[in-house]
């Protein structure tokens, strides 16, 4: 049998665009793992902070740096993200929102509410301190 050229190729990610839905919940999973990792920093602190004060130094001075910030910031955008698009989650559970209408009003909302709780923590840490 010939290889035919001109037979037309199913659709692939280079030409179709997953729907926001999809690109969320993909994210959902990259974002808890990414807070299972993340929360490696955490008990590091934690270890750093019950092992004396030398140890705890070297952590904030880790934390405290650019890469430091970086990290945290990601990290909890990961959080509000993870948690948001959790409720939105429970919420299909129960046959809430599941409708085309709710799902693209939910999506854009579950983006917007996290970038908004990460801007808001980060700039009351930032105020504090």
């Amino acid at each position: 049998m010939a290889w035919n050229d001109k037979r037309p190729m199913s659709p692939h990610l280079q030409i179709y665009k997953l729907p926001l839905t999809a690109l969320l919940s993909i994210t959902h999973r990259i974002t808890g793992v990414g807070l299972s990792a993340g929360t490696l920093f955490l008990v590091w602190a934690l270890v750093a902070a019950a092992s004396g004060p030398e140890s705890f130094a070297t952590v904030q001075a880790v934390m405290s740096s650019w890469i430091g910030y970086l990290i945290l910031i990601c990290f909890t955008l990961a959080l509000y993200f993870h948690f948001c698009n959790g409720i939105r989650h429970m919420l299909w559970d129960i046959g809430k929102g599941l409708d085309l209408e709710s799902t693209k009003k939910t999506g854009p909302a579950v983006l917007i509410v996290a970038l908004v709780l990460t801007v808001l923590t980060w700039l009351v840490a930032f105020a504090a301190g």
